[in-house]
């Protein structure tokens, strides 16, 4: 028999499946991406039809990771303090996003050339509601939801705490929400889906982009905090089965990549109806198992450690923010040199990964190095307590 797998603690650790995970999210972003607006083919075969899937990970591995911090604490009886909370979220977030949004708007023909939004729809996170593609800094879409998530999270926690009755009625305002997604993707998909009319015209801005249509992708990650922190008995026995979270993620990972490939977008169709109103939502649970699967130490995700993904995973943000521009101009660059595809994909992801890392480096950590000696914890101070620790490289 298995020893008992310990609970959550406050001493920091490497999770090596959660930095493979984040490192999976990150490289599938970028072959997408690099599909979309450098090669404008599949340069990575069916990894960069799939990639945009990478987003989706990053919403489910948000949710486990701020629910859990906040969960861990309230378990203990700790009171969440939302200036510290938001504050350790600003300081994350907002100085990496903010240095990115002044090169586009101080520089924006070296940055891709593309039309801006109005500034406030950037500073009060609002970007992604009715966005049009090919606008420039688009993909700061999935942020504004990140954002949005981080806002409401918390309150609704100290609401929930204040006057719920009942751990089942988390539970079931989880499965409402998952529902409520699904319904709304599949009512608007009867009006945005298909190319007859050019309605598909309509489908980025109102379901791809839209906040109220991929909400219900953090609720998975959620969920696996619920059970974390509040089921622990029916957790340890989850932990103990973690290659059995692993082998099912793995194929039902598997089973939806295949269909994204072949029936997410249906050539001369539009957007199929079963991958638009459900597959987003079941992404998200098959991501969950993974990240159950990273959590447990009977698992290979959690026990194998992929040279680079710790790094991968720790600048993945700024990764994220800088990519799409450095891709293009890096193309522009390597244009007249008619070098190999494979060869000039190569140098283009060196060059991003590389501008991640000084973003990383030279505005990310001195911030949080801020946070955590201004605000180091999300709960007010109790005495006699030692202040929260985190694990930088996970911290959305």
């Amino acid at each position: 028999m298995l020893p008992f797998i310990r609970p959550y603690t406050d001493t920091p650790h490497r999770n090596n499946g959660l930095d493979t995970l984040r490192a999976a999210a990150i490289a599938l972003v970028f072959m997408y991406h690099y599909m979309a607006f450098v090669s404008g083919t599949p340069t990575f075969g069916w990894a960069s039809r799939v990639g945009w899937a990478g987003v989706d990970l990053f919403f489910v591995l948000s949710g486990y990771l701020i629910s859990n911090q906040i969960f861990a604490g309230v378990v203990r009886g700790r009171q969440l303090s939302l200036k510290h909370f938001y504050a350790r979220r600003f300081l994350r977030t907002l100085p990496n996003f903010y240095v990115v949004l002044a090169l586009y708007f101080l520089f924006p023909l070296a940055m891709g050339g593309n039309g801006l939004p109005p500034l406030w729809r950037f500073l009060t996170f609002t970007q992604n509601l009715w966005l049009q593609p090919g606008t420039a800094f688009s993909h700061a879409w999935s942020l504004c939801i990140e954002e949005q998530f981080y806002l409401l999270l918390p309150a609704v926690v100290i609401v929930a705490a204040r006057y719920g009755k009942s751990i089942r009625l988390a539970w079931g305002a989880l499965g409402l929400l998952m529902l409520a997604g699904i319904a709304l993707r599949s009512v608007l998909w009867l009006q945005y889906g298909r190319e007859a009319g050019g309605a598909v015209g309509g489908y980025y801005p109102n379901i791809y982009y839209s906040s109220f249509c991929r909400f219900d992708e953090f609720l998975p990650g959620i969920a696996v905090a619920l059970l974390k922190n509040f089921h622990r008995d029916l957790w340890q026995k989850i932990l103990r089965r973690g290659h059995l979270s692993l082998l099912a993620g793995g194929l039902a990972v598997a089973l939806l990549f295949y269909l994204i490939v072949n029936y997410y977008y249906i050539e001369d169709y539009g957007y199929g109806f079963f991958m638009s109103g459900f597959g987003y939502s079941l992404v998200a649970v098959a991501f969950a198992l993974l990240v159950v699967a990273a959590l447990s130490p009977c698992s290979w995700l959690y026990r194998w450690r992929m040279p680079g993904a710790a790094q991968l995973a720790a600048w993945s943000y700024a990764i994220y923010l800088v990519h799409k521009p450095l891709a293009v101009i890096a193309h522009r660059a390597l244009k007249s040199a008619e070098i190999n595809s494979a060869v000039e994909a190569g140098l283009i992801a060196i060059v991003c990964i590389g501008g991640g890392y000084l973003l990383y480096r030279l505005v990310e950590t001195p911030f949080m190095k801020l946070r955590d000696a201004r605000f180091p914890s999300n709960f007010a101070a109790a005495g006699g307590e030692p202040p929260q620790t985190e694990s930088p490289a996970y911290i959305r």
